[in-house]
């Protein structure tokens, strides 16, 4: 139980490589799911807030945008 060797090293090493490289799968996954859990906050906000380029989170309906306008 002492230090490790280098085969240790070495898995360690591979798996590291595996979960944080630049193109794989995992990686891909990983951003894939902080986009959905960004979108799901986004979502969550209130519906009187506007987003940056002015439109709301939902379509509104002629008569909403009527009264929008007022």
């Amino acid at each position: 139980m002492g230090s490790m060797s280098i085969w240790h090293w070495a898995i360690v090493i591979v798996v590291v490589a595996l979960l944080f490289g630049g193109r794989g799968k995992l990686s891909s996954i990983m951003g894939d799911a902080a986009k959905g859990i960004r979108a799901f906050k986004d979502g969550m906000k209130d519906e009187g807030e506007v987003k940056k380029d002015g439109v709301g989170s939902l379509p509104r309906t002629e008569s909403e945008k009527e009264e929008a306008n007022r």
